[in-house]
C-alpha cells in the first residue's frame, strides 16, 4: 500500500502540513526540519499525490475560526465581523462548531485542523484552552484570541480591558445613587467572566459599599442562565435595585423577569449588560451596556494573522497583545433608585 503523508509526518514528527510544505518546496519550513522531512521521505519511499499536492498549497490561504460560545447574539456579531473582513482578503474563511467537545475531542480535533489550514482564529473559551493552543503551537499554525479576559504569551490577541470595562459600569449606576448592586457573573470558563466581576468589585470598594455575597449569581452567558439568576435575586428578601449582567444575553432575560413580576425598568429596576450586541436594541428599555468594538475586533485579528501567515520562516516570531478601546453606551435601562426618585419627585 502506498505511503500517506501521515506516516511521513508521524515518522518526522512533524505535522502534516509541514511535510506538504517540504515535498512543495515552500519557504516556511526551518532547514533542521526539512532535512528530517526528506529523510523520512527517503526512508519510507513516500511519493507525493501531485493532485492532493495543488491542494495543499492553498493551504496557507485557509483560516479557520472556531467557536463554542453559548451567546447567539454575540456569536452573531462576531461572525459577521469576522466575513466582513475575509470578503475583501483572497482568504478562505472555514467555520467550525466545537460546542461539547471534551479535551480529548479538542486534541484530536485540533491536530486535525492543524494540518489542514494555514491560520486560526480563536474567540472565547477555545482561546484559553491549553489543549487547543499547545496542539496549534506544536503544528507551527499563527493563532490570536479574540476577546480573551487576558494576555497569553503563547498566542496573539485582540481583547478589551473587561476589568475597566465592568468597573466603569458599576460605576455608572452608582453613580445613579445605587449601593445595592448585583452582578450576574458571566461563564466561569472564560477568564473575561473573573475580569469584569473583579471591576464590579473594585467599583464597590472605591465608593465604600460593603459586598454582599447575595447579591452576586453564577450566569453561563445564556439567556436561560439570566433567567434563573435574576429570579433568585428579585426573591431575596432586601432586592437589588441594579443588576449589572456579564452580557446583553443575561441582562435582557433580567428585563423579561423584571417584566413579569410587575416591575418597571428602570423606575423599579436598572439593569445594565455587556458587549452591545443586537440584543440590547431589541428589546424595551433599550440597555446600557459596554460597547466591544467586534467589528474592529475581528479587522485587527485577521491582519495580525495575516502577517504571521506571511512571515518568513527566519523572522522573529512576534505575538500581539492588541488592547482595543470599550465604550459606555448610556441608554434607558437606568435611573435612580426608586428611594431617590421619590424623595427628588421623579
Amino acid at each position: 500500500m502506498a505511503v500517506t503523508i501521515d506516516e511521513v509526518a508521524a515518522l518526522a514528527q512533524v505535522s502534516p502540513m509541514t511535510v506538504s510544505r517540504v515535498v512543495n518546496g515552500q519557504s516556511k519550513v526551518r532547514e533542521s526540519t526539512r532535512e528530517r522531512v526528506m529523510q523520512a521521505v527517503g526512508k519510507l519511499g513516500y511519493v507525493p499525490n501531485r493532485a492532493a499536492s495543488s491542494l495543499a498549497a492553498a493551504q496557507d490561504a485557509r483560516i479557520a475560526l472556531i467557536y463554542t460560545n453559548p451567546s447567539s447574539a454575540y456569536l452573531r456579531e462576531l461572525l459577521l465581523g469576522v466575513l466582513h473582513v475575509t470578503a475583501r482578503t483572497t482568504f478562505q474563511l472555514i467555520i467550525d462548531d466545537w460546542e461539547g467537545f471534551d479535551a480529548a475531542a479538542e486534541r484530536k480535533a485540533a491536530r486535525t485542523l492543524g494540518g489542514s489550514v494555514g491560520g486560526v482564529i480563536l474567540p472565547p473559551p477555545l482561546c484559553e484552552s491549553k489543549v487547543v493552543i499547545g496542539e496549534l503551537g506544536r503544528a507551527g499554525v499563527p493563532m490570536v484570541a479574540i476577546a480573551s479576559g487576558s494576555f497569553n504569551p503563547d498566542i496573539s490577541s485582540v481583547r478589551i480591558d473587561d476589568f475597566l470595562a465592568g468597573k466603569e459600569i458599576t460605576e455608572y449606576l452608582i453613580k445613579a445613587g445605587h449601593t445595592r448592586i448585583a452582578c450576574v457573573k458571566g461563564h466561569p470558563n472564560q477568564m473575561a467572566s473573573q475580569r469584569r466581576f473583579e471591576g464590579y468589585k473594585a467599583a464597590l470598594k472605591e465608593a465604600g459599599i460593603a459586598p454582599d455575597a447575595q447579591l452576586v449569581q453564577q450566569g453561563y452567558f445564556t439567556y436561560r442562565s439570566g433567567l434563573d439568576a435574576t429570579e433568585k435575586l428579585l426573591s431575596l428578601r432586601k432586592p437589588p435595585t441594579a443588576i449589572f449582567a456579564s452580557n446583553d444575553d443575561m441582562a435582557v432575560a433580567a428585563v423579561s423577569v423584571a417584566h413579569r413580576r410587575g416591575l418597571q425598568v428602570p423606575r423599579d429596576l436598572s439593569i445594565v449588560g455587556f458587549d452591545d450586541t443586537s440584543a440590547a436594541t431589541t428589546i424595551w428599555p433599550e440597555l446600557t451596556t459596554v460597547r466591544q468594538p467586534i467589528g474592529n475586533m475581528a479587522d485587527a485579528a485577521i491582519d495580525i494573522l495575516l502577517r504571521a501567515i506571511r512571515r518568513k520562516p527566519e523572522d522573529h516570531r512576534v505575538v500581539v497583545d492588541h488592547v482595543m478601546a470599550h465604550q459606555l453606551v448610556v441608554r434607558d435601562s437606568v435611573a435612580p433608585p426608586p428611594v431617590l426618585a421619590r424623595k427628588s419627585g421623579t
